[in-house]
């Protein structure tokens, strides 16, 4: 692929429209979060949330191996947030990176200044290369702040998606 078309690329993906958001996880002794942007609907009967985790994430071994995660919308004007889950997670107590958590229905973490979230039971998993679609079920939810806006990729400096490029 020439260079021009990956720019090309990456610049049009990251164009796509999504929320920012931070995936939780948990098996065993292991907890963490992660920053991410790939998350869409999938179905309504039932109702699926799908979300892409690179296969060499921490999240996406304690997904496979706890059979849950979570989705934290985040308000958009707490993007600093998003830097700090950009590496693994260190849990303290109930807390992840300094951010306050609890125990969702599937044990998956829910964090407290979520402005919205899910608590996801795995219903598929796809491989799709480089990352895996993990597919899951809504089993609990909450809407803390409902006039939040919720954040996106455009609040930040942050550029994720596209072709490979160094660190990825």
């Amino acid at each position: 692929m020439a260079e021009l078309q990956a720019e090309l690329i990456n610049r049009v993906t990251w164009s796509i429209p999504t929320a920012l958001a931070l995936v939780g996880s948990h098996a065993g002794e292991g907890w963490n979060a992660m920053t991410t942007s790939w998350i869409t609907q999938v179905a309504m009967e039932p109702v699926l949330v799908g979300v892409g985790v690179d296969k060499k994430a921490v999240t996406h071994g304690l997904i496979v191996e706890g059979g849950s995660f979570s989705i934290n919308l985040w308000s958009a004007d707490d993007t600093g947030t998003f830097v700090k889950f950009s590496k693994p997670a260190t849990k303290d107590g109930m807390q992840l990176n300094g951010r306050p958590i609890r125990e969702g229905v599937t044990g998956a973490p829910i964090f407290e200044e979520a402005v919205a979230w899910m608590d996801l039971e795995l219903w598929k998993a796809v491989d799709c290369g480089s990352h895996t679609f993990f597919i899951g079920e809504i089993v609990d939810a909450g809407l803390p702040d409902p006039e939040a806006t919720v954040a996106s990729m455009r609040d930040t400096r942050m550029k994720y998606g596209g072709v490979k490029r160094g660190g990825h």
